[in-house]
């Protein structure tokens, strides 16, 4: 699996946004200031991608599923460094039992944040440990899932009074959309094309 995850991650790929499906919604002005951040995308021994349900009470994205992570501190010397950091506020994640994989390239989000997605594995178990301020629940995917192109869905809702579309991937009583689902498609299609 670490092989196929790295061959992947080494294959040439443009950066995403939550814009890809909606050009017309993209800002008009480019040369806008995005706030850098970071997400961990981390794969356990028994191949389940760890994700999280925001807590309801937050401000931004309450109850979207989400990768551990957010944007970058003054402190942290680096994006990795910042993954790391809100796995751990996060979930209760020791750095040390994380090997980055690599990066997938960053992803644009709608309230103006530039994501670095890195993929890790998790090496040894891992009981999470939600912060309650911030996370409701963490929970386990399949990676096969959540790597397949075929689990992904196209769908709609009005936002600011337009249609907006956006991808989706369904797994039991979870529903992954908007800018997790836009990175794990990016993924799935470089998997894809490692068979």
């Amino acid at each position: 699996m670490d092989d196929r995850l790295r061959a992947a991650l080494d294959l040439p790929a443009e950066a995403s946004s939550d814009f890809d499906l909606n050009p017309a919604l993209a800002p008009d002005n480019p040369a806008r200031k995005l706030r850098p951040a970071a997400v961990l995308i981390a794969v356990d021994d028994a191949g389940g991608v760890v994700l999280t349900k925001r807590a309801s009470h937050l401000r931004h994205h309450p109850g979207q599923i989400a990768f551990p992570g957010g944007r970058q501190d003054a402190g942290d010397p680096d994006l990795a460094a910042t993954a790391m950091r809100e796995a751990r506020e996060e979930i209760g994640l020791d750095p040390a039992q994380v090997r980055i994989l690599g990066t997938l390239p960053t992803h644009e989000t709608v309230t103006g944040f530039l994501v670095t997605p890195f993929v890790a594995r998790l090496d040894g178990s891992f009981t999470p440990r939600p912060e309650p301020g911030e996370v409701a629940e963490v929970f386990r995917v399949p990676l096969a899932h959540v790597t397949d192109p075929a689990r992904f869905v196209i769908e709609r809702r009005i936002w600011r009074g337009q249609w907006r579309h956006f991808y989706a991937i369904p797994w039991g009583p979870y529903y992954t959309w908007g800018a997790s689902a836009r990175i794990l498609r990016g993924l799935a299609d470089r998997m894809a094309q490692c068979k």
